[in-house]
């Protein structure tokens, strides 16, 4: 029986989130096939932990910064041991929207208009609705979760906006908003990733908001699968980008990939999650519920990936010359 360290907390503003994640994903582990190991990391970095080197598989249940960005994920690497999810790379890209974005950009996938702001720069709100209309969307480059993010529509509220991105992130995001249902598709695999059927958000707040996701129990409607006019053509177009967002961000595993599809039916992507919320009721695990994957199923088949991977890339060489 393999020992499976369940990591999860950690520093981010999404510390909360991660330990209704891992407390879910406890209580649904196959006990038949593995055994969890608690380690926590507290708001202040502090590991509560026996020993993580004990462990045959790392599930790296954290959101945000410090967990969701490569900085575990290198850890891990560097310590030799498996883990679930993407790796450094692919954490790290699609953990900064602007990263991520230009990435998008070049590889010719749909994205809506941005524009990035660093901590010591400046511009007025006349600027930015010259570049991206109105309104617009304010975020921590860095941060999941919608923490931190406000739709901006003037002068005054950009100022008290930035000073909220601010704080989360030393780089802020303005993301022109686009008109258009709230979709969501899971993927999961390595080098042959496949997309469950689509979700729909359809949230009762201004948008969907961090109080719209966890505080406010009418928030938003889940559509699981999503309905559309065209349902199997709209359906395989969203799958199949999904994929492709996630090759080309170089994840593996897992990862959710979040879409606005326009009322010509035009799709745009707003964003990939590398590590997406985990509990029951999480979009990641109920798409994959609506396509035929159990949750328990779900966090089997991740863990079997994380070995999958670390096995293939133990082959590799690690010096120059002598036996492969």
């Amino acid at each position: 029986m393999k020992k499976i360290g369940l990591l999860f907390g950690g520093k981010s503003a999404e510390h909360e989130i991660s330990l209704l994640s891992a407390n879910n994903i406890l209580e649904a582990m196959d006990r038949k096939k593995f055994d969890p190991v608690l380690i926590k990391i507290e708001k202040n970095g502090k590991w509560q932990m026996n020993d993580i080197f004990q462990c045959d598989v790392i599930f790296p249940i954290l959101h945000g910064p410090f967990g969701e960005d490569g900085t575990i994920q290198g850890l891990l690497k560097l310590a030799d041991i498996p883990f679930v999810g993407p790796g450094v790379l692919g954490s790290a890209a699609g953990m900064d929207k602007d990263v991520m974005k230009r990435l998008l950009r070049d590889a010719q996938i749909p994205i809506g208009k941005f524009l990035v702001l660093n901590y010591n720069q400046t511009m007025s709100f006349t600027e930015i609705e010259a570049a991206l209309g109105s309104p617009v969307f304010v975020k921590p480059a860095n941060m999941g979760s919608s923490v931190g993010i406000s739709k901006v529509r003037n002068e005054a509220e950009l100022a008290a906006a930035l000073k909220e991105a601010f704080l989360y992130d030393t780089k802020v995001i303005m993301e022109e908003f686009i008109p258009g249902r709230e979709i969501e598709c899971a993927v999961l695999g390595n080098e042959d990733p496949i997309a469950s059927v689509p979700g729909e958000i359809i949230p009762s707040h201004d948008f969907y908001s961090y109080d719209a996701k966890y505080l406010d129990e009418k928030g938003a409607v889940l559509h699981i699968p999503a309905k559309f006019e065209a349902a199997q053509e709209t359906e395989k177009r969203i799958q199949e980008l999904a994929v492709k967002v996630f090759k080309v961000l170089c994840c593996e595993g897992l990862s959710r990939v979040d879409f606005f599809l326009k009322n010509n039916g035009e799709l745009i992507v707003n964003e990939i999650n590398t590590m997406p919320g985990f509990t029951r009721i999480s979009m990641y695990p109920k798409m994959w519920e609506a396509s035929g994957i159990s949750y328990t199923e779900l966090i089997t088949r991740l863990i079997e990936l994380a070995i999958s991977r670390f096995e293939r890339d133990q082959k590799l060489k690690t010096s120059v010359g002598g036996p492969p």
